[in-house]
């Protein structure tokens, strides 16, 4: 099933699998985690079950497993200004036909 449809329930569990596994491949214990984040045991353990966690908790986590370059995926910075590039490339507002 898509992201796209999964309530935010569902998608906090999915974050937290996904924080998981992140912090099992960088062989941490939550515990280590949640003392390099400064944060409790607890609150990792709950950031990992998707039992409701508040933004703050995310952002240490995501710092003690060196994984904040995920931020920019998750809220990129719009690079290319749509509305500047329309003015770049105006229409005509009237053709004419060629003399011929």
């Amino acid at each position: 099933m898509s992201n796209q449809f999964k309530t935010p329930a569902e998608l906090a569990v999915v974050l937290g699998e996904r924080l998981r596994h992140l912090r099992i491949r960088r062989q941490m214990t939550q515990l280590e985690t949640a003392e390099r984040a400064g944060t409790s045991e607890r609150a990792v353990r709950d950031l990992e079950n998707g039992a409701g966690s508040q933004v703050e908790t995310l952002l240490r986590v995501m710092k003690a497993l060196e994984h904040v370059d995920a931020l920019d995926l998750l809220a990129p910075v719009i690079q290319v200004d749509p509305m500047a590039m329309l003015k770049l490339q105006r229409m005509p507002k009237r053709y004419r036909k060629s003399k011929d």
